[in-house]
Formats: C-alpha cells, structure tokens, sequence
C-alpha cells in the first residue's frame, strides 16, 4: 500500500448493513459481557461485526440496573465521547 491509498476493510457496522437493507431498525445483539463495578461490557450484533460498547449510563437510561451475559438487547449505534461507536437506547428483548 502506497501512501495516499486506503486499506479495504470487510467490517460493516449493524447500522450501516440496516441501511444498505433498506431499514433502519435497531440492531440486535447479545451481551457478552457486563461488568457493573467496573461500568460497561460489550455486546455482540446479530449476524456478527465488531463487538459494541456499553457503558452503565446507557444501562441506567434505561430503567436497567445491569445487564446479563446471553442477554438478547436492542440498542442504537450512537457517537461516544471520543467519537467511537456505542451501544444507547438499550431496550431488552
């Protein structure tokens, strides 16, 4: 690769594959994991990518007090703080 040219990457976030389909429903996932003390976890999309990022406060916006690992979750892909991907609207299945 020479400078000036992009890598290709294969990675298609939930919401963009949402969009390309057509629709714009929330995606789906599962949690993998949720630590309560330490405040966040991850949750896995349904049909795969990148594990998405979910800190407490987006847990406690929903009326949740934690999560469970194998949860099924709806969520929206917002912006974080430093501008990476998140997990928000949290709604369980």
């Amino acid at each position: 690769m020479t400078l000036g040219q992009s890598a290709s990457h294969d990675y298609e976030s939930p919401l963009r594959a949402a969009e390309r389909q057509g629709r714009m429903a929330m995606p789906n996932g599962t949690v993998k994991w949720f630590n309560t003390t330490k405040g966040y976890g991850f949750i896995a999309p349904e049909g795969g990518g990148k594990d998405v990022f979910v800190h407490i406060s987006a847990v406690e916006q929903a009326g949740l007090t934690g999560l469970s690992d194998d949860q099924k979750v709806t969520f929206d892909l917002i912006e974080g703080r430093d501008g990476r991907q998140m997990a928000g609207n949290l709604k369980p299945e």
